[in-house]
């Protein structure tokens, strides 16, 4: 609207008589050729020059300067202004950013237009932690304890994510890993289940084997006829607190301890733990002598010993972390080596370390991650368990060497042509919160390059190969994770059957079995079984199990096995022993492998318990459901508290046992029955 005064005039002029506007308006105007020059004082072109806009000198008449000429140069402006501020937020104390990124996090989590898309929100979160943590690293710990309060994930978060805790690692893996990328969403799907499971990474084998896999194989090693003893023993998991008369039945962990209680009777013990264990609580030592005192009774290996034994790791008990020390998993390995040491025999252990054998427990870093502080801070676990290795005769020096400096992780040549390849699997394992970082990549710890080396030397040699890890490659999906794992399975296929004999692990305390297929499984049959990983149940009871292990009958030419039997002893009856000195435990044989699966397979006396058998076993359960019933008692180790398997369970066992990855439990098998626990 035109001010006031100037549309009352308008209105009288318009009312004047005779008058019009178009008598006021001229209809056009020609403006002249030449720049009125005049307009300024100076300029610092030529203002009548045609072929460039004219540039005026303006002077600002508040602070009495000049504008440069190259403020409005058309052909060099100035860009990237250095002069005037720009300014910036004021830097934060470290405790305020700890606080911006729980509030960023809080508002993440409860956005509308994020509600839904719980993956979205953890990587975002995860992001956010990231750079908290880049900016002041003693604020993550901090944060992860926030966010545990925050989002109630445990009413204990102070114990759990502290710097003492696991709040130092949760603050490692976000620094290192790509939070925004494939490792935060495996991070997110895999622990938090907010995100759906990334697929597992194509695998690129160009030059990764330096030889293509013989064909025809060479022959196979004829069978000797001779039968060696070899004994396995896994996850015995030793509780010198463990507390005789506490609660065993408590509400959380450890039970069998002073410190523990059952939440809905915290002033009266429910269930005293027995002298000799329970189905809730760790290997009491008074168990652990029992089992050693029954091995050379029942193995009939008095006086002699086994030819060598298996240890698949998983030494102290399963205390919260921080509970745990570098001091006591160090008294733990000294107590259960000795044992070994004076029980087994004179010959070889050859013993792989658990994901219970490390403080902080589960963890291992790739040497090559965060610097030399970083990268070396499990050092001394390596140095100190090969250092026991060498000290009870197990090892040679150079495997010894090797070990110190390589994840613990060494290969043996035995006289009789057997080598043993033992590797930390923690490398793969779900828990631990360093292999979630560089997650696409198969290898980067570089022990399957190690493992691969090894293989290919052993079959230019000729010799055959056992391999002992603890966590298990396959057989259920969320104990390894899928790229390495996948991995391991390509090599596994290329060097077997004719190097890998076997293959052995522990850690679900559970008998289990997995066999390996050519081609990544895609034909599951008879014709393309290539070797099979033992599983091997566990000595402590935990959880609802009954105490076990094992011995093998293994020709010692070609190293196949030719039965395994294992012994058990059953925990239900450990009350009754209590309160007298005249008995303790009874460890019975359980079954032997060949006469509870092979009866109704034709296979000579003499003749392997290999991936050919095992397959021909399979078989046999999907014909005969009752098989894979018996199979889940023995996964048990015929616990009475074990859970039946029927219906949908019945197939998904038969899948289990033909995974020898998780990424192949996972496209292929219903994980819903994995456990008997």
């Amino acid at each position: 609207m035109l001010p006031f005064p100037a549309s009352f005039a308008l209105l009288a002029l318009a009312g004047m008589k005779g008058v019009t506007a178009n008598d006021r308006i001229l209809s056009a105007y020609t403006a002249p050729g030449e720049f009125p020059t005049s307009v300024y004082a100076s300029y610092w072109n030529n203002p009548t020059a045609t072929s460039a806009q004219p540039q005026p000198v303006i002077s600002d008449p508040v602070t009495s300067t000049i504008f440069p000429a190259n403020l409005t140069d058309p052909a060099n402006f100035p860009q990237n202004d250095t002069v005037d501020p720009h300014p910036l937020p004021l830097p934060q104390e470290p405790s305020q950013l700890l606080q911006q990124a729980l509030s960023q996090i809080q508002s993440i989590a409860t956005n509308p237009a994020l509600k839904g898309d719980t993956c979205a929100q953890c990587q975002a979160s995860l992001s956010i932690a990231k750079m908290l943590v880049l900016a002041a690293p003693e604020q993550g710990p901090l944060l992860a304890e926030a966010l545990c309060v925050y989002f109630k994930y445990s009413t204990t978060c102070y114990n759990e994510y502290s710097r003492l805790a696991l709040g130092s690692v949760f603050s490692q893996v976000v620094a290192l890993g790509d939070m925004g990328g494939y490792d935060g969403q495996l991070l997110c799907a895999a622990q938090l289940k907010l995100c759906p499971m990334p697929p597992t990474v194509p695998l690129d084998l160009t030059g990764w084997f330096a030889k293509p896999k013989p064909n025809p194989l060479p022959p196979p090693k004829q069978p000797s006829g001779e039968r060696l003893k070899v004994f396995h023993v896994s996850d015995i998991h030793i509780d010198p607190r463990y507390a005789t008369g506490y609660e065993a039945n408590c509400s959380q962990y450890m039970c069998c301890r002073e410190n523990t209680h059952n939440i809905a009777s915290p002033d009266q013990i429910l269930l005293p733990a027995s002298r000799y264990g329970a189905y809730y609580c760790d290997t009491p030592i008074s168990l652990l002598l029992a089992a050693m005192q029954a091995i050379p009774e029942v193995t009939e290996t008095q006086g002699t010993g086994f030819n060598f034994s298996i240890f698949t790791g998983d030494l102290t008990s399963h205390d919260p972390d921080n509970q745990y020390s570098r001091a006591y998993v160090e008294y733990c390995e000294i107590i259960i080596y000795n044992l070994l040491k004076q029980y087994l025999g004179p010959a070889p252990v050859y013993a792989t370390l658990g994901n219970h054998d490390t403080y902080m427990q589960f963890q291992m870093i790739p040497y090559a991650l965060g610097g030399f502080v970083l990268g070396n801070q499990f050092n001394w676990l390596y140095d100190h368990v090969s250092t026991m290795w060498y000290y009870e005769g197990w090892l040679p020096e150079a495997s010894v060497e090797y070990a110190r400096t390589h994840y613990a992780a060494y290969t043996v040549k035995r006289p009789d042509g057997l080598r043993i390849i033992s590797l930390d699997t923690d490398m793969w394992y779900t828990l631990n919160y360093f292999s979630y970082i560089n997650a696409t990549q198969p290898d980067p710890f570089g022990i399957l390059r190690f493992l691969t080396d090894e293989l290919q030397d052993a079959e230019d040699a000729g010799d055959r190969v056992w391999i002992v890890g603890h966590v298990l490659s396959g057989f259920e999906a969320s104990q390894a994770q899928f790229n390495p794992s996948n991995l391991f399975y390509q090599i596994v296929d290329r060097y077997s059957p004719h190097v890998i004999a076997n293959i052995f692990f522990g850690h679900t305390h559970e008998d289990q079995l997995s066999i390996f297929y050519a081609n990544n499984a895609t034909n599951i049959s008879v014709e393309t079984a290539q070797t099979v990983s033992w599983i091997m149940p566990s000595l402590t009871p935990l959880t609802n199990l009954n105490s076990g292990f094992r011995m093998y009958e293994v020709d010692s030419a070609t190293f196949d096995v030719l039965d395994a039997y294992t012994w058990i002893s059953r925990v239900n009856e450990f009350p009754a022993l209590d309160n007298q000195t005249e008995v303790g435990p009874t460890y019975v044989l359980e079954y032997s492998a060949r006469e509870a699966y092979g009866q109704n397979i034709t296979w000579g006396a003499n003749d392997p318990l290999n991936a050919t058998w095992w397959h021909l076993v399979t078989e046999q359960m999907e014909y005969d459901p009752s098989l894979v019933e018996t199979f889940n008692t023995y996964q048990s180790k015929s616990s009475i508290e074990g859970v039946n398997c029927t219906g949908e369970c019945i197939p998904s066992k038969i899948c289990y046992i033909r995974s020898g990855s998780s990424s192949i439990s996972y496209a292929n098998c219903n994980q819903s029955y994995t456990s008997t626990q």
